[in-house]
Parts: structure tokens; C-alpha cells; sequence
């Protein structure tokens, strides 16, 4: 529970606070703000303005007033980096190993996370902003979407979908009266990596949808980074219309984006490459690189100890046990128990 009682600072006071599996997760809840739409998904270190440590049941908690006064979206994460690995396990935005959750907040509201099941971190929000879970409802919007794309996999279905679920997403999201919520919507149906894309730029030929959120972001947030983006971006999808309407434009800017997919295909396949290249070493190797303690870690890792039974065993408290694997892990060139355990039964390594 918190407690906000700053005398006249009280309306500008805000409070998050949940639970987390300390088991699964570090006891590091992160929290940032989205000024970039497109940057919604993965983690950007340069987006985090707060952090909170869990207490040993998970509890953890934000408060205090520096969250502004109109509704912005907001993201809480949680990952298994350490805070010196985090600018290289996040490159791009991409990390392998963690779970967020984006919702919508201002100054003195009051949000809730309980706890939550298997490998989700959050669910069943409560909080005194009403706006706060419209994320989490159109993300199940979009589990229904997917399901009927997915169902049978032929261009007449995908043009049959095209047609219900644009205006379904665009319905759902006018219904939660936040122009945020329809901002999200919009990234996600105009995303130029997504399959859509194509059939967006399509209806923003004829549909006038786009025009009248564009009027709602500038009654709602008149002077947001949110509503300065989507103008802009509006506008760019404007102009890329009407470059492929005529002939040359549309020639030389196919062969731009042609240029742009060979160049993201290169890219990826060197990171593919280069991963694949990295190689677990060898047990022999590893033995001699680890401390005495790690080794003891080690031991009982590979005998399906859980880290609060190894804990217990070595008389230190779980954190220790904790930075213990993740050092073990690096000097593996490893990620997971799994792979621990691959490398030492390996017929290689023997």
C-alpha cells in the first residue's frame, strides 16, 4: 500500500506497486517513459526514469512526483541482465530474457499489478486512472486477431481479415475515448516490418479515420511529442501514396524500399551469423576459470538445486546466488540452466 502525504504536493503523487517472481526474475522493476510510439515494444535504457528493488516476497513499489499531469504512456519491465550487461544484451532494443508491461498514466494516479501466473509478470490491473489498462485490452483484441489470420493461411482470407479487423481495431479504440489507446492501434496496423502495411497505406487512401484521430491527438494532447509524431508520419504515408501514384516516383521509391528490405536481410543474417559463431567452452576451461564458491554453485546448479535451495545449502541469501549463475553464465558464453547442463553432460566436453 502507499502512502502520499506531501501536504499540497498531494495531488502530484503517484503510486505503482505489484508483485514479481523473484524465483524467475531479478528483484529489479524498472520503470520508463514513451515519448517514441515507435518505440513501444523491446527496452531502450534511455527511456527508464525509475527503479525499485522487490523485497523478498516480490513486493515492489514507485512513488513520488515527477509523472506530468496529462495522461503519457508508460512501461514497466523486468529482466535478468545485470545493470553493467544491460547496453549489451539490449542492443536494439532487444532483450531475450524479459517481460513489460505498457500502460497509460499521470501524476496522482494509484496503479496496482498483482501477482502474476507462469511466465507473465502482470494481470488483472487496478487503478484510479480508468485509462491505465487500455493497452492490455487491445492486446487481447489482438490475440483474437491473430488467431483468424492464422486459421487458414490464404491471400482471401488475409484480404477478408484486412477488411474486418482495420475497422474492428479502429471501432474498439474509438470506444475507449483515449487517443492513446487509438495511437497504439495505429502503430501496430501502420508498423512498415508488419504485413499490413500494405493494406494500410491502402485505406489511408480512402478512409478518413486517420484525419479525424489526427483531430483527437490535437484536442486531447495539443502540444505532445505523441501528436507531433503521428502529424508527421501522416503526412510522410501521404506522400509515399502519392509517389507510388505516378509512374517515376513510384519506379525510384520501389527500388528505395527493395534497397532498405536487402540491406535489413544482410544485417540480420551477419547477427545470425555471428551468434552462431559463439561457442559454450569447454568444461576443462570453465573449471579453471571458476572461483571455489562458484564451483560449490555449480555443483548443486547441476544437480536441479532451485537457487533458493542452493542458497540454503551455502548459507547466503538468493541475490548472491544469483550474481553467482550470471557469472557462471558468462563464463560459459551461456544463458540458460539448460545449456549449463548440455555443455558439462556433452560428449565433447568430456
Amino acid at each position: 500500500m502507499c502512502f502520499c502525504c506531501f501536504g499540497n504536493l498531494l495531488y502530484a503523487q503517484h503510486c505503482f506497486n505489484g508483485y514479481i517472481d523473484n524465483e524467475r526474475w531479478h528483484n529489479e522493476v524498472y520503470l520508463s517513459v514513451i515519448d517514441d510510439y515507435r518505440t513501444l515494444k523491446g527496452i531502450n535504457d534511455e527511456q527508464i526514469i525509475s527503479k525499485a528493488i522487490s523485497n523478498a516476497q516480490g513486493y515492489f513499489e514507485f512513488h513520488g512526483n515527477q509523472l506530468e499531469g496529462s495522461n503519457k504512456i508508460y512501461k514497466l519491465h523486468v529482466d535478468n541482465c545485470s545493470d553493467g550487461d544491460h547496453e549489451a544484451n539490449h542492443f536494439e532494443g532487444y532483450c531475450k530474457d524479459s517481460k513489460d508491461i505498457l500502460f497509460i498514466a499521470k501524476s496522482g494516479d494509484t496503479i496496482n499489478f498483482p501477482l502474476g501466473f507462469e511466465d507473465q509478470v502482470f494481470c488483472n490491473v487496478k487503478s484510479t486512472n480508468a485509462k491505465t489498462s487500455a493497452f492490455i485490452k487491445i492486446d487481447s483484441l489482438k490475440e483474437d486477431m491473430r488467431f483468424d489470420y492464422a486459421e487458414y493461411r490464404s491471400k482471401a482470407n488475409r484480404n477478408l481479415n484486412n477488411n474486418k479487423w482495420f475497422k474492428a481495431l479502429h471501432e474498439y479504440g474509438k470506444s475507449l475515448k483515449e487517443p492513446l489507446a487509438e495511437l497504439y492501434i495505429y502503430a501496430y496496423l501502420s508498423d512498415r516490418s508488419n504485413n499490413l502495411h500494405g493494406y494500410y497505406l491502402e485505406d489511408l487512401k480512402v478512409n478518413t479515420y486517420y484525419e479525424h484521430l489526427l483531430e483527437r491527438l490535437k484536442t486531447a494532447y495539443p502540444n505532445s511529442s505523441y501528436t507531433k509524431q503521428y502529424e508527421a508520419e501522416l503526412n510522410a504515408d501521404k506522400y509515399i501514396i502519392s509517389a507510388i501514384s505516378s509512374e517515376k516516383p513510384a519506379f525510384k521509391w520501389m527500388y528505395l524500399v527493395l534497397g532498405l528490405l536487402l540491406l535489413s536481410l544482410i544485417t540480420n543474417a551477419y547477427f545470425l551469423y555471428s551468434a552462431k559463431k559463439i561457442k559454450p567452452k569447454s568444461k576443462t576451461d570453465v573449471k579453471e576459470q571458476l572461483t571455489p564458491q562458484e564451483l560449490n554453485v555449480l555443483d548443486l546448479l547441476l544437480k536441479e538445486y532451485s537457487n533458493k535451495a542452493i542458497a540454503d545449502t551455502l548459507f547466503v541469501s538468493v541475490s548472491t546466488i544469483k550474481t553467482h549463475i550470471n557469472n557462471i553464465y558468462k563464463k560459459l558464453n551461456v544463458n540458460s540452466r539448460d545449456k549449463v547442463k548440455s555443455l558439462f553432460n556433452s560428449e565433447l566436453t568430456k
